[in-house]
C-alpha cells in the first residue's frame, strides 16, 4: 500500500513492473492488439490489489471530454421544458453523460456564458425554442437547435407546428368560424413566427375569414389581459387560438370574466397538451406535442455530432386532441 494511503497509477506501475502509459492504456480498455495479455492481466491483478480506481473525472479533462451537456431554455417554470429536460436527460445517462440546465430568457438578449471557459466545462449545447443568435455569447461549442430555425447552420429538432396550426384552422373552419382570434406568444422564436404566419394564410384561405391578433407573454395573468382585448372589440371573434396552453387559461378567464361561455359564446384552443389542458374547465383542445421526445430525438442528435457525424434535421408530428373548448360558431 502506498504511503499516502491512496494508490496511483504509479503506485499499480511499480506493482507491475510496467510503466505508468501502459498502466493507462490497460485500465482505458485499450490494450487489444498494443499490450499483451499477461502484461494486461498482470496491470489489472496490481491494481485490484491495491485497490486502484482510475481518476474519470481526471481522464475526461485529458480527453478534452467532460460528459456534460449543457441545455438552454428561456425558463423553468414550464412544465413543457421539464418534458423536454427529461426527454434529454434520459438519453444522456444511457451514454454516459449528465445535463446541466441553463434559463435564459430571449428577451434578456445573447446568453452569457455561465462557465470562465465552457469548453473546460461541457461539451455541447441543446438549446430549446429560442433564436439561434441568442448564444452568440456562448463558445462556439458543437450544439444541437430544439423547436427552432431549421434554416440555421446547426442541426435542429422541431416540432411540424405548421400542421399542428393547419389541424387548428381546419377544426374551427368545419365548426363554421370565421372572425378568429390570435392570442400569439410575444417571443421572437421560429416556433412561433410559424404558427403565426400558417394561422394567418388558413384563415386568409377562409372565405369571409378574419383574422384578430393580439401578443402576451406566456402567462396566465397576462394572457387573460390579451385575450381581453379582443373580446371587447365590436367585432369580438368567435373562437381564440392561442400559442400555449398556459395562454389559453387565460383566455378562458378572460371569457368568464365577461359573462361568456365557453364554447357556447366563444371557443379557445390551445398548443403543446401540458398536464394544465386537461386541468382547466372545460378541458382545452389542443395540439399535442411530444415534448419528452423532442429532448430525446435533440440529445441523441448531440451525440452523433460529438462522435464526429453529422445528425439530420428532425421533424416530430404534433396530434390535434379535440376536447369541450371548441364548438360550432354562435349564430350571428
Amino acid at each position: 500500500m502506498p504511503k499516502s494511503g491512496r494508490p496511483t497509477s504509479k503506485d499499480v506501475a511499480q506493482a507491475a513492473g510496467v510503466s505508468q502509459s501502459t498502466v493507462s492504456i490497460v485500465l482505458a480498455g485499450k490494450a487489444a492488439g498494443r499490450i499483451s495479455d499477461g502484461t494486461a492481466q498482470a496491470v489489472r491483478e496490481a491494481a485490484d490489489r491495491l485497490g486502484y480506481r482510475p481518476n474519470l473525472a481526471a481522464r475526461s479533462l485529458r480527453l478534452g471530454q467532460t460528459r456534460t451537456v449543457l441545455l438552454v431554455v428561456p425558463t423553468l417554470s414550464s412544465l413543457f421544458f421539464g418534458a423536454v429536460y427529461t426527454g434529454a436527460a434520459r438519453v444522456a445517462a444511457e451514454h454516459g453523460f449528465g445535463v446541466v440546465v441553463y434559463p435564459w430568457p430571449d428577451v434578456a438578449g445573447p446568453a452569457e456564458n455561465p462557465f470562465a471557459a465552457a469548453h473546460e466545462a461541457i461539451d455541447g449545447i441543446l438549446a430549446s425554442s429560442m433564436a439561434v443568435d441568442v448564444l452568440d455569447g456562448l463558445d462556439p461549442l458543437p450544439r444541437v437547435m430544439l423547436d427552432s430555425d431549421p434554416e440555421g447552420e446547426a442541426p435542429t429538432v422541431n416540432f411540424d407546428v405548421a400542421e399542428g396550426m393547419r389541424a387548428v384552422a381546419g377544426h374551427l373552419a368545419a365548426l363554421g368560424h370565421r372572425r378568429i382570434g390570435h392570442v400569439a406568444a410575444a417571443v421572437d422564436a421560429w416556433t412561433f413566427r410559424a404558427r403565426a404566419e400558417v394561422l394567418s394564410a388558413a384563415v386568409r384561405d377562409l372565405p369571409g375569414g378574419e383574422l384578430l391578433r393580439d401578443h402576451t407573454e406566456i402567462e396566465i395573468s397576462a394572457a387573460r389581459t390579451a385575450a381581453g382585448r379582443l373580446l371587447d372589440r365590436p367585432d369580438r371573434p368567435t373562437a381564440l387560438v392561442c400559442d400555449d396552453d398556459l395562454i389559453a387559461a387565460g383566455a378562458c378567464k378572460a371569457a368568464r370574466g365577461r359573462g361568456l361561455d365557453v364554447p357556447a359564446d366563444v371557443s379557445v384552443t390551445g398548443f403543446d397538451d401540458m398536464l394544465i389542458a386537461a386541468a382547466v374547465e372545460p378541458e382545452l383542445t389542443t395540439v399535442r406535442l411530444p415534448a419528452e421526445e423532442l429532448g430525446a430525438r435533440g440529445m441523441a442528435a448531440l451525440l452523433e455530432l460529438l462522435d464526429g457525424r453529422r445528425p439530420g434535421s428532425v421533424s416530430l408530428p404534433g396530434r390535434l386532441v379535440i376536447r369541450a373548448s371548441t364548438a360550432a360558431a354562435p349564430r350571428g
